[in-house]
């Protein structure tokens, strides 16, 4: 069996995933939606807070990918940054860690089909819990699959909220 890289070359699919990552703890990938708190959980912190980023990792499929989406300030152009989860706790870690961050589900939407599901949850970040209101806002579109042992992340698209893009009301209750 073989898969294609984010790069487009064949690689060997390995015959068990989970010997590529840490161990999860089981609870976290129970299911999709145990996975998304999960999640939520291991990125959030107060300033100066490291995150247990061997938990993050346990979360993901080895082939899996994160893509964030938005609207260049600087150029106005709509595009999509292509990362790893290895890319973000390298970009988007210590800026986590030293600024704080706290997302928190505000709402969530899942699908299932046989050994795959799609969850969409709208989230609401502040840099403390204290804080009154979210910096940001926005909705993660999270794709996982199960191998009869565990749920894996797959994908992660995410866009923020913007002036133009505001989040749906449907978006705004959960919805299993």
């Amino acid at each position: 069996m073989t898969a294609q890289s984010a790069g487009g070359q064949a690689v060997a699919a390995p015959a068990d995933p989970s010997t590529l990552v840490p161990a999860p703890r089981p609870e976290d990938v129970s299911s999709p939606h145990a996975v998304t708190l999960a999640l939520y959980d291991v990125i959030s912190g107060d300033p100066g807070v490291k995150r247990d980023w061997n938990r993050f990792r346990s979360l993901f499929h080895p082939s899996a990918l994160m893509i964030p989406t938005g609207k260049n300030a600087e150029t106005g152009k709509i595009g999509a940054r292509i990362m790893t989860p290895e890319d973000y706790v390298n970009l988007s870690g210590p800026n986590l860690e030293k600024n704080g961050f706290h997302e928190r589900e505000v709402a969530y939407r899942e699908d299932r089909y046989g050994n795959t599901a799609h969850i969409f949850t709208t989230y609401a970040a502040r840099r403390t819990l204290s804080d009154p209101e979210p910096f940001m806002r926005g909705i993660n579109s999270i794709q996982f699959f199960n191998d009869g042992k565990r749920w894996w992340v797959l994908s992660i698209t995410w866009s923020a909220e913007t002036p133009e893009t505001p989040i749906p009301q449907e978006y705004m209750t959960s919805q299993k």
